[in-house]
């Protein structure tokens, strides 16, 4: 029986000699690739634009209001989601207050207590079911717009009397039927959807500071005074 040095030794020589991989030309021509699709993709976003504007129209609305923003997706999407709610409870490139925005695809107890009781088309909806009120506002991102649990999220949305507004691939889908307003980024690829979904979230997040900025910079002033004289 052969020891385990020996075998080491034994299955490195009847491995097949190989061509080593010119691995810096594999990354360049990758680049020049992802570029040539991202400019192309690119120039047909802007002509979508009106779609984005929206969006941010009604996610400035809804938080100026004192409404908060339910965010959702699924594999990538998820992680996207995660990302917009970060940035805006945290801060993107301003310090001021935090944004009333909720990932529903952080809490492991609650997504695998729903998905074990009633399925995983009711992991998001469940929870719309729960946070949302009239005049909230619920984002999802689904590079395809048929996963079945945003669609039902989005159903559950409406009947909240919420708005729903979606990023999705260039694709006609259930969740474009659905959401009020739906930015249809200009590629089916799914990686390079969400690359622009990400453009996306942070053109979002500079729009919605720069315009929360000029009505919450007075409240901030009367907020310091108030502390100033209660000695705080």
């Amino acid at each position: 029986m052969l020891s385990h040095k020996e075998w080491a030794v034994q299955a490195r020589a009847d491995q097949p000699v190989t061509t080593e991989i010119d691995y810096l030309g594999v990354v360049l021509d990758v680049l020049a690739l992802r570029r040539s699709v991202l400019d192309d993709a690119l120039r047909q976003f802007a002509t979508r634009a009106q779609a984005l504007a929206q969006i941010a129209k009604l996610l400035v609305e809804a938080l100026r209001a004192g409404h908060k923003v339910l965010v959702a997706g699924n594999g990538g999407s998820a992680a996207e989601a995660q990302h917009f709610a970060a940035e805006l409870v945290g801060r993107f490139k301003r310090e001021r207050l935090p944004y009333a925005v909720l990932s529903l695809t952080t809490d492991t107890s609650i997504l695998t207590a729903v998905a074990n009781d009633y399925g995983y088309a009711e992991v998001f909806a469940r929870q719309v079911r729960g946070f949302g009120l009239p005049g909230d506002l619920l984002l999802l991102y689904s590079t395809s717009g048929e996963s079945e649990n945003l669609v039902q999220a989005a159903l559950e949305a409406q009947r909240c009397l919420m708005g729903v507004v979606a990023l999705t691939g260039d694709r006609s889908s259930r969740l474009e039927q659905i959401a009020d307003v739906t930015l249809r980024v200009p590629v089916v690829d799914a990686a390079v959807a969400q690359e622009l979904h990400m453009m996306a979230t942070h053109i979002l997040c500079d729009i919605t500071e720069t315009e929360l900025a000029k009505w919450q910079a007075p409240a901030l002033g009367e907020d310091r005074f108030r502390l100033e004289q209660e000695g705080i």
